[in-house]
């Protein structure tokens, strides 16, 4: 696997913090001066700081939650008569499901190459979870196929700026030892909000039926939609914003938080100055690593589409409503342990590929158990395993953010884009479950198949970053000024390079 870097231990953090290297704004001798802290000390500010942090993003999780929540509680509302009350038939029932992700895919791009430029990005993330909680509350009062259309694009169009918006967050705060286990406790909310929506649909669709004249489905939307904007209010006091100005934080953890970037990578997380609005688009539209990232997740993603049917799924069991809702939880919660391990194990080696097929080979056993059998107790492990496959899923959007480090503009754009692409295998995995024969058996192979492609192209950009890391091993055995000719072979192998010599002089390594 790829080397990590050189300075990510504490002694050498330590050892910098005595050369003073400092973010803009220190001087040698200083009051404020990082480099003055003894080791001590520095160890005790930081603690301090990613205690802080930790307490804070943790609203990250409540906020996943609320969003998945919003956008797959039709799920839930299909079993107590929401396809009936609007008269959709299935095809109809799966637009309303894919015209989401249009709205999704549109706005993630443009978003986040605005939240990377804005100082407040606390503000930015409340004020549209505030409008993404009224739009799911108007989804209770649709009367037909076409306003069902119509909220769901716009959902899809307003949540689109919290996922990637959170994980450049994320990114600008945790270095790459401590991300993929932060971003699994983020993602934690996407599997508890599957587990917790079933038992709030429970809740909600077994006692509010007729409830002042109206389907209890119908409260299912208005329920979570006013808990929705509940959180969005606090959202806008408790998330931090950016190591340089979030309230909350000592100058000194501050200094620190900057200092820790610094060190993961070599140089700081900035952009230059005179860099363009655009800039980090066209950085990554000339990686074609971005290419293949884009292409692997989307198949991954029409692999996990049994998401959005998993109520559909668990009925298969020959429950009725109320008990296929509550039977529907526990695969998630069992897939949010296995998750958290998972993230841990990698983040603790700094591996990514085996972290990530791993849970795909586990998700294809259980494909494989729900084509093979329509045996009650054998299909419901099967879901346990399926749910498990999300634990890849988790460590692949770490993957993204540790192979496009610096600058922070095209990291932005890099997640944005390809998690936007991948939608695209939402709205195809829309329609891969209307085949219903056999326990869903046809639709089993379907994403069977989109696994295989997964873990295909998790190789290729293994390997991809295998020659990247081996053009760094070159560089750092010759001088730039005696072999010139190491610049050009690291822009042929995808490195620019500044990339490549800011690389060279920190001991980074791509990690595979």
């Amino acid at each position: 696997m790829g080397r990590p870097n050189s300075q990510n231990s504490l002694e050498k953090s330590n050892v910098a913090c005595e050369e003073s290297v400092a973010p803009p704004g220190y001087t040698e001798g200083g009051n404020n001066n990082i480099g003055r802290l003894s080791p001590e000390r520095r160890i005790i500010v930081e603690r301090s700081l990613k205690r802080k942090l930790d307490a804070r993003c943790g609203l990250f999780v409540l906020i996943y939650i609320m969003n998945y929540l919003d956008r797959n509680n039709i799920g839930a509302a299909r079993l107590k008569g929401l396809q009936a009350d609007l008269s959709l038939n299935d095809t109809q029932y799966a637009t309303c499901l894919s015209i989401l992700y249009v709205g999704y895919i549109l706005m993630q791009v443009p978003s986040n190459i605005f939240i990377n430029r804005i100082q407040r990005p606390s503000i930015y993330i409340a004020a549209v979870m505030l409008l993404w909680g009224l739009i799911s509350t108007l989804t209770g009062v649709v009367k037909d196929f076409h306003g069902m259309v119509v909220i769901r694009f716009i959902l899809g169009f307003v949540e689109a700026a919290f996922l990637p918006g959170a994980l450049l967050i994320l990114s600008k705060w945790y270095t790459r030892r401590e991300l993929t286990y932060r971003n699994a406790i983020l993602f934690c909310g996407n599997l508890i909000s599957n587990a917790f929506s079933a038992l709030i649909g429970a809740g909600v669709l077994s006692n509010m039926q007729g409830t002042l004249g109206h389907s209890a489905w119908r409260w299912l939307f208005w329920i979570e939609g006013a808990g929705t904007m509940l959180v969005a209010i606090s959202a806008a006091f408790i998330l931090p914003d950016l190591p340089t100005n979030t309230r909350g934080f000592t100058q000194e953890e501050l200094t620190v938080a900057q200092l820790r970037m610094t060190e993961d990578v070599g140089e700081e997380d900035v952009d230059d100055s005179n860099q363009g609005v655009f800039a980090g688009l066209i950085m990554v539209l000339k990686d074609p690593i971005v290419y293949v990232m884009m292409l692997t997740f989307t198949a991954y993603v029409v692999g996990l589409s049994f998401n959005a049917f998993f109520p559909s799924l668990t009925q298969t069991l020959g429950l009725s409503y109320v008990p296929t809702l509550l039977m529907s939880s526990p695969p998630w919660v069992f897939a949010c342990l296995f998750s958290l391990f998972n993230a841990w194990h990698s983040d603790r080696t700094q591996e990514k590929f085996w972290h990530i097929v791993g849970p795909i080979c586990v998700g294809l056993v259980g494909f494989v158990i729900s084509m093979a059998t329509l045996n009650h107790a054998a299909r419901y492990i099967a879901l346990f395993l399926q749910a498990s496959s999300y634990a890849g899923f988790i460590v692949f959007y770490s993957w993204i953010s540790s192979s496009f480090p610096r600058p922070p503009a095209k990291r932005a754009v890099a997640l944005a884009m390809i998690n936007a692409f991948s939608q695209l295998g939402n709205v195809a995995g829309s329609y891969v479950w209307d085949l219903k024969e056999d326990g869903y058996r046809k639709s089993y192979g379907i994403v069977t198949a989109m696994f295989g492609v997964a873990i295909f192209g998790c190789w290729v950009i293994r390997m991809m970053l295998v020659n990247k890391n081996k053009n760094l091993d070159r560089e750092e055995a010759v001088s730039w000024g005696a072999q010139p000719e190491a610049v050009a072979g690291s822009t042929a192998a995808g490195l620019g390079a500044s990339e490549s010599k800011s690389a060279q002089s920190s001991g980074f390594r791509y990690l595979i």
